[in-house]
């Protein structure tokens, strides 16, 4: 409980502090892939809502920080959602792109665990839509599992 309330401290606190200098932009998205431990596969799906902050223009490459609250659920029968707060550092890179690294805390299942991860999003067209790819791993004390996803999203 205590991990909890720290990270929603953290998270609270960079989200008031961080617009006073930073332009940005709010994204919802949906996403689907796979988990993997022990040699077991489970498909999982679940959706995030998040923020953004931009440091630098479009045209410099410039690095970005973004905070995320999550929920995903393994679809297998008798799982529970499994709620997180992720935040994620990265660098525009090309037309619309951005490649990151997240860290977080994911709540559920009777146990709290960080979790790690690398990813890639891609803006579609002119709209707000976009599309990304995400790797992460769930350090737990009894099975560490990892999942892989991709997802669409709109920011506005």
């Amino acid at each position: 409980m205590r991990k909890t309330v720290l990270t929603l401290a953290a998270v609270a606190a960079a989200t008031a502090a961080t617009p006073a200098f930073a332009q940005g932009e709010a994204r919802v998205e949906t996403r689907g892939g796979i988990a993997w431990a022990n040699g077991a596969e489970e498909a999982v799906a679940g959706v995030a809502a998040g923020y953004d902050f931009d440091f630098g223009d479009e045209e410099s490459g410039s690095v970005f920080f973004g905070v995320e609250g999550s929920a995903d659920k393994m679809l297998a029968s008798n799982t529970e959602v499994v709620w997180g707060t992720t935040a994620r550092l990265g660098a525009k890179v090309g037309n619309g792109g951005k490649i990151f690294a997240t860290g977080g805390y994911s709540f559920g299942e009777g146990e709290d665990v960080p979790h790690l991860g690398a990813g890639y999003e891609q803006k579609v067209g002119q709209s707000g839509l976009y599309v990304k790819a995400e790797y992460r791993h769930f350090f737990s004390d009894f099975v560490d599992v990892n999942t892989a996803a991709v997802g669409v999203g709109f920011k506005f």
